[in-house]
């Protein structure tokens, strides 16, 4: 009989447990924490309760902290089955002797059963605790228990959990916790509100000091330790949770919403000094200007640096707006990847001379910087200097809509200007807009031998499949870039320290937007690339800042916070071959035109992919260079296209399989090439 009433019993409690389960739902609201490569909190988020709270477990925290806790607060917490007679005993005669309530029973698993379920201090309520405690030992170890309690205990305002109270008290993780530190965490949660150390110093020493004397009681510690840590000072305010990379931390948020710990490519002592040069050079600045910076580490494509705005909460600079995602005109930026482009299609040499005089391309007149022209020159001189046109030339032989395909199939996209459906000469002088996220993978692909990927922000990707790359460049002329640019001129009265340390060469490219906009420096190294952005956020003009004088200074002082590189090997410039000794202006251009007809993409034997995002073929650009135009476009013998003044033409295949594009000049001159189209 008896047996049949503890089955029955125990069949009753079973059946309870599975209809009641504990609410474990304040477990799940948590913060979110943004952390760098090494696992650094960079930003942190309050959870849904508007609370600091940040998951914990035992293994993670200093053991002086457990053995502490358990001596002050539940000494037999691994022997009990949630409820210990022998301390409700010890409380019941306590508290008869008195007459009042001078001690309680609690355990550690009671204590977060009013964590997990909070309910009045009323003697039903301690019998809820005790039913639930019991139920939680039945299903979970005691050290999922004491985690538990770990990342729900209050420590006064928002502020919960272990983790959450180190970092704010200390600035430090639990694992770091001395025996003072770690005796005043203890001793908080009795009474989180009337000992906050930052509003009332002595109260919450006083109980620090109980802690470590129940600790001597107890064994835990010895007298002289416990001594040593009363001489410790309790900290008088709370330190701010870290705000660092803010932007890329919001985003990051966003795009996995759930996740309490969002690890990230970033170094975070770099990200540090990165915002702190950017705060350090707002002064220099318009009252309404604002920067953003990006440091890549070339053969990984991972953001080491990440910063949208140099104030994230300085409204007057816009600093809540991500300027490393803004489109924005890059000015001159882009030329080097017209004239890697023309290296690619052989259409120009470093060492061909070009003419930088005054040119209309059809109703286009570009103008230097300067307002001024040079003459002849080689392609190297042009390009170290930025002249206009000779880029708009080069480009004009490209092919506007060919360059906008590279950079497409780079992953880079071009906004063009209200109403214009197609890329044009103006391109190559910031006719087009960007963002400084897209323009530093190009950079970025100029240092991986002309493979452009997207850049790495989070640590996901690291274990899984190799990221597809595309051929920006071939290796040749994304080299022949480097090279000229690393002769670039460094702004006037900068000196790089890395320099001064024989450092690496770094390849410069500037630009500047129309108006004075937007300021840009780029620069690379066989290491790292970073990009620049300066200007106002709304788009007003900065006069007398461009990219020389305003970003390029603060790109050098980047540069100085990396690592040394070792320089380099020498390399030997070749001569340009006859073919390529000059190149001229088209006849749309106002001079005569003399090379012959070439097509230039695609070219004999290419494979090329045409497959869009959604399976469905995507237009190629068919680009030729020479003849006398009109140009006539045929695909297997039918005209697809005639361009009357462009060199460039958009195919689109019909699908996959070998085809013959050939190309018509006005004389009948032609040029073809039979291609794969996969």
């Amino acid at each position: 009989m008896k047996g049949g009433v503890c089955a029955l019993l125990i069949l009753i409690a079973f059946a309870l447990d599975r209809l009641f389960p504990p609410d474990l739902s304040r477990l799940d609201d948590l913060s979110v924490t943004v952390t760098d490569s090494k696992d650094t909190p960079l930003r942190a988020f309050t959870n849904a309760a508007g609370a600091w709270r940040f998951p914990a477990t035992p293994d993670a925290v200093a053991p002086r902290f457990t053995d502490l806790l358990i001596a002050y607060e539940d000494r037999r917490f691994h022997a009990h089955p949630g409820i210990d007679p022998l301390a409700v005993l010890r409380a019941a005669g306590q508290n008869l002797a008195a007459g009042r309530v001078v001690s309680g029973a609690s355990t550690l698993t009671m204590q977060v059963v009013r964590l997990l379920e909070p309910r009045p201090r009323t003697l039903g309520s301690k019998l809820i605790e005790a039913a639930r405690a019991v139920q939680l030992e039945t299903r979970f170890s005691k050290s999922a228990i004491l985690g538990m309690y770990l990342t729900l205990a209050p420590y006064g305002g928002n502020v919960e959990g272990i983790r959450a109270a180190a970092r704010t008290l200390f600035g430090k993780e639990p694992a770091e916790l001395s025996t003072a530190e770690a005796a005043l965490l203890v001793a908080l949660p009795q009474s989180p509100t009337r000992l906050r150390p930052d509003r009332a110093a002595e109260r919450a020493r006083a109980a620090r000091d109980k802690v470590l004397d129940r600790a001597v009681e107890q064994g835990v510690l010895t007298p002289r330790a416990a001594q040593e840590a009363k001489a410790d000072l309790v900290p008088d305010r709370r330190i701010p949770m870290p705000v660092l990379a803010a932007h890329l931390a919001d985003r990051l948020k966003a795009r996995h919403p759930g996740r309490p710990v969002l690890p990230t490519t970033l170094d975070g002592r770099l990200q540090e000094a990165v915002e702190g040069l950017a705060r350090r050079t707002l002064p220099d600045l318009h009252e309404r200007a604002g920067l953003a910076v990006l440091v890549v580490e070339n053969r990984s494509r991972s953001v080491l640096a990440y910063l949208g705005a140099p104030d994230y909460f300085d409204e007057r600079r816009e600093g809540g707006v991500d300027m490393v995602r803004a489109v924005r005109s890059p000015g001159s930026a882009l030329k080097p990847f017209i004239y890697g482009l023309g290296f690619d299609d052989g259409l120009i040499h470093p060492l061909t001379q070009i003419a930088d005089v005054s040119t209309r391309f059809g109703d286009y007149a570009p103008r230097n910087f300067d307002r001024d022209f040079t003459g002849e020159l080689t392609v190297r001189d042009a390009l170290q200097r930025s002249l206009n046109v000779p880029a708009v030339l080069v480009l004009d032989k490209v092919g506007p809509m060919r360059f906008a395909d590279a950079l497409r199939r780079a992953g880079t996209r071009l906004v063009l200007p209200a109403g214009a459906a197609m890329p044009g000469l103006p391109v190559a002088l910031g006719g087009a807009s960007t963002s400084l996220w897209d323009m530093a993978t190009l950079y970025t692909a100029l240092a991986r031998d002309g493979q452009a990927a997207p850049l790495r922000v989070t640590r996901e990707a690291e274990d899984g499949p190799p990221t597809p790359t595309a051929a920006l460049l071939s290796p040749a002329s994304a080299r022949q870039v480097l090279d000229i640019l690393e002769g670039a001129p460094p702004p006037p009265g900068a000196v790089q320290a890395a320099e001064v340390r024989r450092a690496a060469p770094l390849a410069l490219k500037t630009g500047t937007s129309y108006g004075f906009r937007d300021a840009w420096a780029f620069g690379v190294t066989g290491r790292f690339t970073v990009g620049v952005w300066v200007g106002r956020p709304d788009g007003t003009p900065s006069p007398g800042r461009f990219g020389r004088n305003t970003a390029a200074p603060l790109l050098l002082r980047v540069f100085d916070l990396l690592p040394e590189e070792p320089a380099p090997g020498p390399r030997v410039a070749q001569a340009a071959p006859d073919l390529l000794r000059r190149v001229a202006a088209s006849a749309a251009a106002g001079a005569p035109e003399t090379d012959r007809l070439r097509l230039v993409f695609p070219t004999e034997s290419m494979v090329v992919e045409a497959g869009a995002a959604n399976g469905a073929p995507s237009p190629l650009t068919l680009s030729a260079s020479g003849g006398q135009r009109p140009l006539s476009w045929l695909v297997d013998g039918r005209r697809v296209a005639v361009s009357s003044i462009r060199r460039d033409a958009a195919w689109q295949p019909e699908g996959p399989g070998f085809v013959r594009v050939t190309v018509v000049d006005a004389d009948g001159r032609s040029d073809s090439a039979v291609i794969e189209v996969r």
